[in-house]
């Protein structure tokens, strides 16, 4: 066969893969679009991303702006969520708020998820001592309940948002290196993998070139939900002091202030209570919708074996 031939040749297998693909996302969108629990989700995120993204442009007032002439005025035109019980703006904070809790669940999962997969790459590869080392270690962490440990760290490190992150990451990585342990354990025992050693390539690059690629839907589904988690553990943590301190506006320290005042101003901890339920609420389903839509058993094509 002319060079000729072999480049026609592999220009129809590329663009054949490229077609198949579009053809599947578009398949994979619409099956995520048809639920409507997926839409809702992806809208409460959407909101709540927006929300935070925007906060300095639609807050009425700054979230620290204090007007003691209206303390807990209830909902208004001015106030569309009323004042607490410094007279700042319940909505004010809320937007804030949001920033808040998205870039601390942000910065926690992308931890955890590095750690987590590092190790179950690491010990599901090398299996052995290395992996009985280190899966022992994880069960370790795993015997202690996470939300327990958690606010024995944060209690150990003292309050601030800082030792919320490192807490909650040190209780989160654990999870993500059990699934990708399993899913390494299946993986390699493909036939592609088999033929990359059989062929020398290094063990570095069966790792991150074939077998990674192929574990990656899990971990992308408990990183979504695991936004969720982290979101109620900085607010619980929040709450009980180990977390933000006054005047920082999370919705964890405003529930914490507020409920004092759940009898004569019920909007300064309904309101962040709200927030705290659409935000988990809409992770928690759209983790849901990517569960379906990404089915491992419907990704059997030669293009996610590492071909």
């Amino acid at each position: 066969m002319s060079n000729q031939d072999s480049t026609s040749n592999q220009s129809v297998i590329t663009t054949t893969r490229r077609r198949y693909r579009s053809v599947k996302n578009s398949r994979r969108l619409g099956r995520f679009l048809s639920n409507r629990l997926n839409v809702v989700g992806l809208l409460f995120v959407s909101v709540v991303v927006l929300s935070a993204i925007f906060a300095p442009v639609i807050a009425p007032e700054g979230p620290n702006e204090q007007d003691l002439f209206n303390r807990l005025d209830s909902p208004s035109a001015e106030h569309p969520m009323g004042t607490d019980q410094l007279g700042r703006d319940v909505l004010s904070r809320l937007l804030y708020g949001a920033r808040i809790s998205l870039q601390i669940s942000l910065a926690v999962v992308a931890i955890t998820l590095a750690i987590g997969t590092a190790v179950g790459l690491v010990a599901g590869y090398a299996g052995g001592w290395v992996d009985e080392a280190l899966m022992r270690f994880v069960d370790v962490l795993l015997a202690f309940p996470g939300i327990l440990l958690a606010l024995v760290i944060a209690g150990i490190l003292g309050p601030n948002l800082t030792n919320i992150m490192i807490a909650l990451a040190v209780v989160g990585w654990t999870q993500y290196a059990r699934i990708i342990r399993g899913s390494v354990l299946s993986v390699k025992q493909e036939e592609f993998v088999k033929a990359a050693q059989l062929m020398g390539v290094p063990r570095r690059r069966i790792v991150l070139r074939h077998i990674l690629p192929n574990v990656v839907t899990p971990v992308i589904v408990l990183a979504t939900m695991d936004m969720a988690y982290v979101i109620l553990g900085t607010a619980g943590l929040s709450f009980l002091g180990l977390g933000a301190q006054p005047p920082t506006p999370e919705w964890g320290t405003m529930l914490s202030q507020g409920r004092n005042f759940v009898d004569t101003a019920w909007w300064v901890v309904n309101f962040p209570g709200l927030a705290i339920m659409i935000t988990v609420l809409g992770f928690n389903l759209l983790g849901d919708g990517l569960r379906d839509v990404l089915d491992p058993r419907d990704m059997g094509d030669v293009e996610n074996k590492g071909m």
